[in-house]
């Protein structure tokens, strides 16, 4: 992929020559491709680990899997994996080659079951990991959809009737002017500039879309957004056992397979994608240098349940931390997949009631002046 990027890159000039046009379009098909993901790898390590149950060896599990037929990119990363191995590198250090497909995470529970000679466990271990965290992806995505698109419903019946509806009652509201409500004034001051400066909304509208987009990648805007993530009354419940969940996982297994705990911690960060959780992980990594244990940093932390420190507390004293953190895990896994229905289940009679007041205030915006001009003629 670095050598596409080069050679897309690179500064040309005068006419392309035939040899540059074929290593573009070679580099653009390349692009086009479809790159393995998730899935892909849950594929890998699942039938890995069925060859290697079976009594394979790695090299010649490896051998075998190219014979499958998978995608052109997962082909690639495994024969390299294959040669890797056969030239008598680790396996572990032959994942560490491709880190965009293999986590960090991945690849020390792997370095740490070769030294330890369980690698097929660890990596039905692994796959299970990667299920359980696209299963909960799955969920929050799926309960996310549906308020979405009741806001976009509700927002295109609101420009449909402004655009399509109000126009042919200007008119005859023209008549009574003075006895409009503010309501209906409001509403066809908003018409009239849907439907002549159209553009002028498309252009507002596109340009905060993009400097929003850009803020959200700036450090600034990251950190914002990552600190309502935690702040936010009922949201941040949302995510605090959302990370939760993905941290006492990796911890638990990572730990209980023989990590060190500072790689553990260093993998979580890479997990959990919010600035605010990781720098409670960094203050994680201070205690345990310090031989302060884990109980310690969880105290400090404002946004970690009593529970959770209580648990934690009691893991340290008895010495089954990953243990407990594994029952961690799965306890806010089961609350957050309620905790994400019941939000499903809410948000849509609040919708629906939001939507029905919105329709309200339209139809009165309407039927009120009819009515006054039928007693003006009356």
């Amino acid at each position: 992929m670095s050598d596409m990027a080069i050679e897309l890159n690179a500064p040309r000039t005068g006419s392309t020559k035939p040899g540059q046009a074929e290593t573009l379009s070679k580099s653009l098909a390349g692009l086009m491709r479809k790159q393995p993901d998730v899935t892909d790898r849950i594929f890998f390590t699942e039938q890995l680990a069925l060859m290697l149950e079976t009594g394979m060896a790695l090299h010649e599990a490896l051998k075998a899997f190219c014979t499958l037929d998978i995608k052109p990119e997962l082909r690639t990363i495994i024969e390299s994996l294959m040669h890797d191995v056969e030239e008598g590198k680790t396996f572990s250090a032959a994942l560490n080659r491709h880190v965009a497909f293999f986590s960090g995470a991945y690849i020390n529970l792997v370095a740490a079951a070769e030294n330890g000679g369980f690698l097929g466990r660890v990596l039905i271990e692994l796959k299970e990991m990667d299920e359980k965290r696209e299963r909960l992806k799955s969920t929050v995505v799926s309960a996310m959809v549906y308020p979405v698109f009741l806001i976009l419903f509700s927002l295109g019946v609101v420009v449909f009737v402004l655009v399509f509806v109000f126009p042919k009652f200007t008119d005859l509201f023209a008549r009574i002017a003075d006895q409009l409500p503010g309501s209906t004034k409001v509403l066809m001051a908003a018409s009239d500039v849907l439907i002549n400066y159209w553009w002028l909304v498309a252009g507002v509208l596109l340009l905060l879309a993009v400097v929003g987009h850009y803020w959200l990648k700036t450090e600034r805007g990251i950190q914002t957004m990552d600190k309502l993530k935690l702040s936010v009354f009922m949201i941040k419940d949302i995510f605090v056992q959302l990370y939760l969940v993905q941290s006492m996982r990796l911890m638990a297994m990572s730990m209980s397979n023989g990590v060190s705990v500072m790689d553990t911690l260093d993998a979580c960060r890479e997990v959990v994608r919010n600035n605010v959780f990781n720098r409670f992980i960094a203050g994680l990594q201070v205690h345990v240098e310090k031989g302060a244990g884990f109980s310690t940093g969880f105290e400090e932390a404002a946004f970690i349940p009593a529970t959770v420190k209580q648990m934690i507390r009691t893991g340290d004293d008895t010495g089954n931390l990953p243990q407990v953190m594994s029952r961690i895990a799965d306890y806010y896994e089961r609350e957050l997949e309620k905790k994400l229905e019941l939000f499903a289940r809410l948000v849509e009679p609040i919708m629906l009631l939001v939507m029905g007041g919105v329709v309200g205030l339209i139809v009165s915006s309407l039927i009120l002046p009819i009515f006054k001009l039928s007693r003006a003629v009356g």
